[in-house]
């Protein structure tokens, strides 16, 4: 087979499109394609025609995962899971979450570490719920760990502040209604008692 042109894609400039026999073969970024060291009139046996493809399947699916890591920051995990969702086998996926590891676009420690500080800025919420959310982030078990260790928030002074901002609603003057609350966020019943008790 003989390349018969490559063209500049209209809607996404960074991109190029390869023809074989006068037939769209796949796209390559502009990266990817001076690396190829492919040009026009250059004839290509099946191994070579295979082997570009498959480059070219990891370089599309790359591109996509940098667009949704430049977003906001990923976790490997959703990483994989969006890859899955757009059908990439899992070898594609791993090289494509290596190569963003190299670089240094996706790091679980890093991301978990940042996610719980947004938090704690955000909103009162306890380790517990915090341990949750990066569970289903599907960040691994000893990651968290090592983050919430390394986190110096005081829990109780986080209750306490929370059972003065919740006693300013009606509904929460009920002692129950006020511990279920705080339970739902994750706060072991000593800390709340605790809390509740102080205020007295």
């Amino acid at each position: 087979m003989k390349i018969t042109a490559i063209k500049q894609q209209v809607k996404r400039q960074d991109r190029y499109s390869v023809y074989g026999d006068g037939k769209y073969l796949f796209s390559f970024s502009e990266g990817e394609l001076l690396s190829s060291g492919l040009r026009i009139g250059q004839e290509l046996d099946e191994n070579s025609l295979s082997e570009l493809k498959d480059k070219a399947t990891i370089d599309k699916a790359y591109d996509r995962a940098i667009n949704l890591v430049s977003r906001r920051p990923r976790s490997e995990g959703e990483l994989r899971d969006y890859l899955k969702r757009k059908e990439y086998e899992n070898q594609v996926s791993e090289v494509v979450i290596e190569k963003l590891r190299a670089r240094g676009y996706v790091n679980d420690e890093d991301f978990a570490k940042r996610w719980v500080e947004n938090r704690r800025l955000l909103k009162s919420t306890s380790k517990r719920r915090l341990a949750q959310e990066l569970k289903q982030k599907r960040i691994a078990d000893d990651i968290i760990r090592q983050v919430l260790e390394r986190d110096e928030t005081d829990e109780l002074e986080v209750v306490k502040v929370l059972v003065e901002k919740k006693r300013k609603q009606s509904k929460y003057q009920d002692e129950l209604k006020l511990m279920q609350f705080l339970a739902r966020q994750g706060f072991s019943y000593d800390t709340i008692k605790s809390a509740m008790q102080s205020e007295q």
